[in-house]
């Protein structure tokens, strides 16, 4: 199944993809899931899934002002440097343990809606990944039970403005400009895609392949993400993982590669679907 955010007559709600049909969840639901967090929160995806082969969808995809996937999310936590392509790139050694930061919801955009270029840089760079919405909380989770804390996958795009975030050793101003990252176009529910299933992760810049790699290269997997990060933290239900993306980022070619205003940017996750944003200057 896949589940979108978006807006109808201006207020937020959610609701299950079927083919080119969009079903309204939230209005089914009301107060039990008031959104998709709230939704997989309750254990309610399941629930969701007998709603949209029960009931049929009226909404247009096309004609929807989409959301990111989860709007408020508790936490969205990146992993960087995660392979070994994009560690060589940037001079860098693998680590034994998972480089990590992370954003600020305020820094998302949708699927559809443009990545802004802020006025105090002109070094926006791309980074195509794939993100992990968490559907089960815990506390220390255990590799070997990691994938049954997974409600679902989308693509993601890490915009980063390379002068912000190489200026000191702390990469959070650099990560987290208002609406410079995609996350989108939905969330593809962890019964659709194969625990441990290698994707193909390809991002293109004006319709010009520049990143491509697949999920077996990445250097710390998906169980290990999830159990490194609730050592220290508990993940919640809508918590947000960014795995890492491969070499072949602007910063790093020759000449660099930036985007700017006019250019679309394209995540395509082979078992996800396309993440599609514009660039404008704020």
């Amino acid at each position: 199944m896949k589940l979108i955010s978006f807006l109808l007559q201006g207020q937020p709600t959610y609701g299950a993809v079927v083919e080119d049909k969009v079903l309204d969840l939230g209005s089914l639901l009301g107060a039990r899931a008031p959104d998709l967090r709230a939704l997989i929160s309750a254990g309610l995806v399941e629930a969701a899934a007998r709603l949209a082969a029960s009931h049929p969808a009226t909404l247009a995809l096309a004609g929807l002002e989409l959301l990111p996937v989860i709007p408020n999310p508790g936490k969205i936590l990146c992993v960087g440097l995660n392979y070994g392509e994009h560690v060589r790139e940037t001079g860098r050694e693998v680590t034994e343990h998972p480089t990590l930061f992370l954003r600020l919801a305020e820094s998302q955009v949708a699927h559809g809606q443009d990545i802004v270029m802020p006025p105090e840089s002109t070094r926006l760079d791309y980074e195509g990944e794939i993100a992990i919405v968490i559907g089960r909380g815990g506390r220390r989770i255990a590799e070997a039970d990691a994938w049954l804390h997974i409600a679902g996958y989308a693509c993601y795009n890490d915009g980063s403005v390379r002068d912000w975030q190489t200026a000191t050793p702390q990469w959070t101003a650099g990560k987290n400009f208002w609406r410079t990252g995609g996350f989108g176009p939905w969330m593809v529910t962890r019964d659709e895609i194969a625990d441990g299933q290698v994707m193909t992760l390809v991002t293109r810049l004006n319709g010009e392949e520049m990143q491509r790699t697949t999920t077996d290269k990445l250097i710390h997997g998906i169980p290990r993400q999830i159990a490194h990060i609730s050592a220290f933290t508990p993940l919640e239900p809508g918590d947000v993982i960014v795995t890492g993306t491969p070499g072949g980022v602007g910063a790093k070619r020759t000449p660099p590669v930036w985007m700017k205003p006019g250019d679309v940017v394209e995540v395509d996750v082979d078992a996800i679907g396309v993440l599609r944003n514009g660039i404008r200057a704020e």
